[in-house]
């Protein structure tokens, strides 16, 4: 599958967020990039301009290419309820979405890797598409073979008390959590104006 394989905190340095994670590069040099660095004078943006930079965020920070999120965007528009907000609980319930909050991955990107590596079975079900959507009621967890990985053992290990996301369950002992229903908005960590996409989507 095709996806972003640039450099990472130029990209979160251009949004003003680490949208990657915790990152050194990031805190050291927290303005956008460019040859003059911090002492360039920056025009004051276009409404266009702010609604194409959330777009591009929300699409950097799960990790979705253009095409996948307009289908996205299509499919939110047609189901009920606030379109931004479902835009949102859809990319949240993506299965590399799941497994980075589950805390089985360090990152969206490892995630990613894990169930493309085929180490992630759903409803006891093997599944190599990270793009995979989850329904309420899904199980997902690390399979038999892979929970020996000394990766996943320490990721699970050291994320095992910050899971505080409560449309999630997960037991450590058995490696299996469980998609327990959409998110809310104000459950969403992630700091994106979803009501900017909206409009931009809506010209």
């Amino acid at each position: 599958m095709a996806r972003y394989n640039g450099p990472k905190q130029k990209k979160a340095r251009r949004f003003g967020e680490p949208i990657f994670g915790f990152s050194k590069a990031f805190d050291k040099k927290q303005y956008p990039p460019g040859q003059h660095g911090n002492s360039r004078r920056r025009r004051q943006s276009s409404d266009y301009a702010l609604q194409l930079t959330e777009k591009q965020k929300a699409k950097y920070t799960y990790g979705v290419l253009e095409r996948q999120f307009r289908n996205l965007f299509e499919k939110a528009s047609h189901k009920h309820g606030v379109t931004g907000t479902v835009l949102l609980q859809l990319l949240e319930a993506r299965l590399d979405n799941t497994v980075y909050r589950l805390g089985i991955a360090p990152t969206r990107r490892a995630a990613r890797q894990m169930v493309n590596h085929r180490h992630i079975a759903v409803n006891g079900v093997l599944t190599n598409i990270p793009s995979c959507h989850l329904k309420p009621g899904d199980v997902v967890e690390v399979r038999g073979q892979s929970r020996n990985l000394i990766m996943v053992q320490e990721q699970i290990a050291k994320k095992a008390d910050v899971r505080k996301f409560g449309w999630l369950e997960f037991n450590p002992d058995s490696m299996k959590g469980v998609f327990m229903s959409y998110p809310e908005r104000d459950q969403i960590p992630e700091k994106i104006n979803e009501q900017l996409i909206v409009e931009l989507y809506s010209k």
